[in-house]
């Protein structure tokens, strides 16, 4: 039947076939308005013509017109249509008037009709059946008929059995959310990538065969697939798989796409690979839109940016707004904006809301603040909760309260906890308790822990520790000449001679001395000395004294002297006898009695006695 001129329809298919080209030239394309006409006009003649089919008995037109009415939302006009093909045994119908029938609310009449659709072949009753079970809590059921059409290759029913066995745990819902995915279900997609990010595939293999992917690898191409079909959360994860690799320009355009679809978390993401960037103002502005739709953490961020800026009202709003989103960070943040302003009262109050909420940093700082106040019975509650919830520094804080209390069983416990979960300060500690217990191997590896993290006094006990090593297996050890920048215990006492060790200090500066390299020995002495090292003064002094510099020399064995060196005193002495300043010479022969060693004591008593017979003269 010829319509609209050079069109033909095929009523089956509701496709459209040109009539073969008569030669004439091209028209112009329609623009959007002719487009519309055009496609009313066309559905108007296949509804014309489906009624008159309809009209003359036709089952098939029936149930087509039936559906184009539904399509419309047309309820009324479109029930009789179904009923009648339906009851003519077309399953199209029985399947449509379900649809119809749920859609006025009769579930169950709806159920009927179709259960007689799936049973006479229809994948897609057989998933609203399913659907309709589920709904109903009857699970068994569900599953029946949703594997029915998931089984008969239906999208829908596919991802609709793979959500129903998820929800239940069972490892199938893989199988079929890949089923609904190769279809091109974007949801199917983006819950097979999570199951495959997961690690819930327990059949697959830890190392992929040649041709296979590994599970990052599976996991991002679905991620892709969702994302690339306007799938936002897909969009989200996969920047954030690209960010974690370090790809973060690929990274910045999918959560830039998530953003703009509305993903509060992308425009979070995005504002923070901004910033990372160095670009405030655009990270402040996306950290702006996701905050106004309800994102704690990108309010946190708002918060913190002002608050860096000196704009402590703006940035108390924004934290404010971080917990009125129920990210409990925008309590602790406040605490910490109240602490920097001088308020420990308002700081406590923010601390202890945040912390009676689960905060562990929170409950950390509320302990702190307990703590300087002198109420260490109110501290320590609050740092055992901090500890049992994860806090590394409130392990090491419980650590320090039982051994100001002398319990150190239970202070070195918490020193162990926190030194395996990388507490470099920790890991100190817990060392020093092995070197003195003999347990060298264990000390060595918890004192590398803490000199990787940055502690110099644990780079010098190590390098210390490595000496002793070495003199126990060579019988010797290093001589100081003998060091080169390659002895790793020499590269450990002068990271912490860098740090400002000041027995570190010392220490690289004998090794400077011993290879004849006065000017760096100076240096590194004086440094010591002058952050108050009286071995540094000491040696500094016999250096300056051999180059000739007497009188700088004994300006500081006299601080040496004074902070309890010994030696030191015992040069006065020999300085102040040598120009004839007997009184004082007896002086400094005192003071080096007084600090030893034994030896020192023994030659400076025995110059006292020969200075009082030579006053006594």
């Amino acid at each position: 039947m010829a319509l609209m001129g050079d069109k033909a329809r095929l009523l089956e298919t509701d496709r459209f076939v040109h009539a073969p080209d008569d030669g004439r030239e091209s028209e112009m394309p329609m623009d959007a308005m002719e487009a519309v006409e055009a496609a009313e006009a066309s559905d108007a003649v296949t509804e014309t013509g489906h009624r008159r089919a309809a009209e003359a008995g036709d089952t098939a037109a029936m149930s087509a017109l039936g559906a184009m009415l539904l399509r419309r939302a047309d309820l009324d006009g479109a029930e009789p249509y179904l009923r009648s093909a339906a009851a003519a045994g077309d399953r199209a119908a029985a399947n449509n008037l379900g649809v119809l029938l749920h859609q006025r609310g009769y579930a169950d009449e709806a159920a009927g009709w179709w259960r007689i659709a799936a049973v006479a072949g229809s994948a897609a009753a057989a998933h609203a059946l399913g659907r309709h079970y589920r709904e109903r809590g009857d699970e068994p059921a569900a599953e029946y008929w949703l594997r029915q059409s998931a089984e008969s290759g239906h999208c829908l029913g596919a991802y609709a059995l793979a959500d129903l066995l998820e929800h239940r745990g069972d490892i199938g819902a893989e199988r079929w959310f890949r089923a609904a995915a190769e279809r091109g279900h974007r949801e199917a997609a983006y819950r097979l990538a999570r199951v495959i990010e997961d690690g819930r595939d327990t059949d697959r293999r830890a190392v992929p065969a040649y041709g296979e992917l590994t599970q990052q690898a599976e996991a991002e191409q679905w991620y892709r697939q969702a994302a690339a079909r306007g799938h936002r959360r897909a969009a989200l994860q996969l920047g954030a798989l690209l960010e974690d690799r370090g790809d973060v320009q690929e990274a910045g355009r999918w959560y830039l796409s998530a953003a703009k679809d509305g993903e509060a978390r992308a425009a979070c993401a995005l504002g923070f690979l901004l910033r990372d960037a160095g670009d405030e103002e655009s990270a402040a502005e996306w950290w702006r839109r996701a905050a106004q739709d309800g994102d704690g953490n990108a309010a946190n961020a708002l918060g913190a940016l002002h608050a860096d800026r000196g704009e402590l009202q703006t940035a108390e709003r924004w934290y404010r707004a971080a917990l009125d989103a129920g990210d409990v960070n925008g309590a602790y943040n406040l605490g910490l904006l109240c602490a920097e302003q001088g308020s420990p009262g308002r700081s406590e109050q923010w601390y202890r809301r945040a912390a009676y909420a689960g905060h562990c940093e929170a409950a950390n700082a509320l302990a702190i603040l307990l703590l300087q106040r002198g109420d260490a019975s109110g501290a320590e509650p609050w740092f055992s909760k901090a500890a049992e919830a994860g806090s590394v520094d409130a392990a090491f804080n419980l650590g320090i309260l039982f051994a100001g209390r002398g319990e150190e069983r239970l202070a070195h416990s918490w020193y162990e906890r926190a030194a395996a979960a990388g507490h470099t300060e920790a890991a100190l500690q817990v060392a020093i308790v092995q070197l003195r217990d003999g347990e060298l191997p264990d000390a060595e590896r918890n004192l590398r822990c803490a000199a990787g993290g940055g502690s110099a006094e644990a780079a010098f006990r190590l390098a210390d520790l490595l000496d002793r090593k070495a003199a126990e297996a060579g019988g010797a050890g290093l001589a100081d000449g003998d060091r080169t920048g390659d002895d790793e215990s020499t590269q450990w006492y002068e990271r912490a001679a860098r740090q400002g060790h000041r027995r570190a200090q010392v220490r690289v500066g004998m090794f400077a001395a011993a290879r004849g390299d006065a000017v760096e020995a100076a240096t590194w002495y004086r440094a010591a000395a002058e952050a108050g090292s009286r071995n540094g003064a000491f040696n500094l002094g016999l250096l300056l004294a051999r180059e000739g510099s007497l009188p700088e020399a004994a300006m500081w064995w006299q601080r040496a002297a004074e902070d309890g060196h010994g030696r030191a005193a015992l040069r006065l002495a020999l300085i102040a006898a040598r120009r004839g300043a007997l009184a004082e010479a007896q002086k400094w022969c005192g003071r080096a009695v007084e600090l030893g060693p034994p030896e020192v004591a023994e030659r400076a008593a025995r110059l006292r006695t020969a200075l009082q017979e030579e006053l006594s003269a």
